[in-house]
């Protein structure tokens, strides 16, 4: 006989409703269950009639499900999150819904859909995610199907520092309309805090795609910080709504004296079993502002006596960044031209270049009240860092590797925001909020006898401390090969002593390291995998899978060319068919990256 499953925990009952409810059906037979069912079936379709003396067919005729595609585009997970919870939900308003990254996606079958509902970032200087790079090139060329029929609506995201804020979705909006497909929901472009704007535009576009026998009470609205993701373990507990206080048990300065770097080692202590991560996520760290610089924009703006005002700006409002909304209610609130000039043509790019907001105030000053500057402001936003430790190896703790940012522009000193609220204002025994992002395009594979190719400078090294500790847990056979590049052996060689360890062990079969300023030459990362050319390939035709963390705009970015060069030398040296070699790892899920 088949055991009856219980309930999940996620189901949307009470503990104490689930708990009756499992003590029902375990002991009900399957004629019983049969009856209840078709019972509840003719209760859906029999809505808004009188209860009194209404007749209920115990099995009453099913509605047919609206087809729904959820397209996504993601670049730190967000686009991806929002997707998978609308499938939850538009399952329960009789949508038949299928979720789509659009680096698997084909543009002929989305061409197709009857309803499409599109979440899509925009990163960097308005590049869509490295992810669907393909697609929205396809999409935007000449030989793009025609989209008749299709009925549609973007949620663009993306961050207002950036001056192409939300290009990507602005893109692919119009362009679906050029193709033939009907807008049904306005598009929304949101900023880094747009959980609860996302909530309610994908409740407005569910209502509007839904199908047109669906009753009006039967219409969920969206939640999407209580919402259940695609699976149950798919959606950690503590998110960036939802962080928990953890306690900093260890913070080293793993740079020695005389570096130019300063690299901390951060380990935070969290005493609950819901904080669970993979090694590849990533931990999100709420910071807490210089109040030196809270000080400063205070009194710019003539508040510098309100105490209470500055302890706000400390733990609260994002007061760095310089974006073009912000820029233009200032412009509005003072009515000064000269604020509003900055907004045409090219003026915001170049006054804000290597410029924060302090320096809007003081080259603009105003006496403003409280309440005018804070509404000036956006909410503080956490930061992301790839997760360095295995919590296998580490119970109820996660290790960061955070790389101190400190420069200085247009005669002030500048500080990253979280970098220097771990390295200059955190303390051992203290505490911070963290949260957890999965990142589910960036993790080992699921056979520990693949071998893995490891490529990362400076804090890019960070994830690879804790795929090695999970292999050495797990027992894992396959072999495993790090490339680790920075400036000098004697002072930035990070975790040193540790892959030392692990060579020893077995548990890190090989290592290459790349020091630039060691010699007069310049050597990187990328200079090394060229010279390993051959054995690379070897470990590739042995099922390799390969990883890069890092900065993509400079190692990423030059060693994904170098192993397309690499790739070519199997083609006879045509670059053209390495590429579409790498575009088919990609693919496979053998070449994976965390840049940024």
């Amino acid at each position: 006989m088949t055991a009856v499953p219980f309930l999940p925990k996620n189901a949307p009952f009470t503990a104490e409703e689930i708990n009756l409810l499992n003590q029902l059906v375990q002991k009900s037979t399957p004629l019983q269950r049969s009856w209840l069912s078709g019972f509840l079936a003719g209760l859906d379709a029999a809505q808004g009639q009188s209860s009194a003396g209404a007749a209920i067919a115990p099995a009453a005729q099913a509605r047919p499900r609206q087809p729904l595609t959820i397209l996504y585009g993601s670049e730190s997970g967000n686009s991806e999150s929002l997707a998978l919870k609308t499938k939850k939900l538009a399952a329960k308003q009789n949508f038949d819904a299928k979720v789509v990254d659009m680096a698997d996606a084909d543009l002929a079958t989305i061409a197709k859909s009857k309803n499409l509902i599109v979440y899509i970032a925009t990163w960097g200087e308005g590049d869509p995610p490295q992810r669907a790079v393909d697609f929205h090139k396809a999409l935007m060329s000449d030989d793009a199907p025609r989209f008749d029929g299709v009925r549609f609506a973007v949620l663009a995201l993306g961050d207002t520092a950036y001056v192409n804020f939300c290009q990507t979705g602005k893109q692919i909006d119009a362009r679906l309309e050029a193709l033939g497909a009907t807008r049904v929901a306005d598009r929304e472009d949101l900023d880094l805090d747009f959980q609860k704007a996302a909530a309610a535009w994908t409740d407005k576009a569910l209502e509007v795609l839904a199908p047109a026998d669906t009753a009006p009470n039967t219409v969920v609205h969206v939640d999407f910080k209580g919402a259940p993701a695609a699976d149950e373990d798919d959606e950690p507990r503590f998110t960036a709504e939802n962080p928990i206080e953890a306690e900093i048990s260890a913070l080293i300065n793993l740079n020695g004296t005389g570096s130019t770097r300063e690299t901390w080692h951060a380990e935070f202590a969290v005493d609950d079993p819901g904080f669970v991560y993979k090694p590849g996520d990533a931990i999100g760290l709420y910071p807490e502002n210089d109040p030196e610089l809270a000080g400063d924009l205070l009194k710019a703006v003539g508040l510098e006596s309100d105490a209470a005002l500055k302890q706000k700006l400390v733990h609260s409002f994002d007061i760095t960044t310089l974006s073009r909304p912000l820029v233009d209610g200032y412009a509005k609130l003072t009515g000064r031209k000269d604020v509003a000039k900055l907004l045409e043509d090219g003026e915001l790019a170049r006054f804000s270049a290597d410029r924060q907001l302090v320096d809007l105030f003081e080259s603009f000053p105003e006496k403003l009240s409280a309440d005018q500057f804070v509404k000036l402001l956006r909410p503080l936003p956490g930061r992301l860092y790839s997760v360095a430790s295995s919590l296998k190896a580490h119970p109820g703790e996660a290790h960061l590797l955070v790389g101190a940012v400190r420069w200085t522009s247009h005669g002030r000193t500048r500080k990253g925001v979280t970098s220097t609220y771990l390295a200059d204002r955190c303390k051992t025994g203290g505490k911070a909020r963290v949260y957890i992002k999965p990142n589910r395009h960036f993790g080992l594979p699921a056979d520990g006898d693949r071998p893995i190719i490891m490529i990362g400078a400076g804090t890019g090294v960070a994830p690879y401390r804790g795929f090695i500790e999970e292999r050495a847990e797990n027992g894992d056979k396959g072999k495993s090969w790090l490339f680790f590049g920075e400036r000098n052996f004697s002072y930035d060689f990070l975790y040193q002593l540790e892959w030392q360890d692990h060579l020893a062990s077995g548990a890190l079969s090989r290592i290459d390291v790349a020091f630039s300023r060691d010699q007069p030459e310049k050597i990187y990362v990328q200079t090394r995998l060229w010279e390993r050319r051959e054995e690379l390939l070897k470990w590739l035709d042995e099922g390799a899978h390969i990883y890069v963390c890092g900065d993509e705009k400079g190692m990423a970015k030059d060693v994904d060319t170098t192993l397309a060069k690499i790739l070519a030398e199997t083609a006879k040296g045509d670059e053209e068919a390495g590429r579409a070699k790498l575009k088919e790892l990609t693919k496979a899920g053998r070449y994976q990256r965390d840049v940024y």
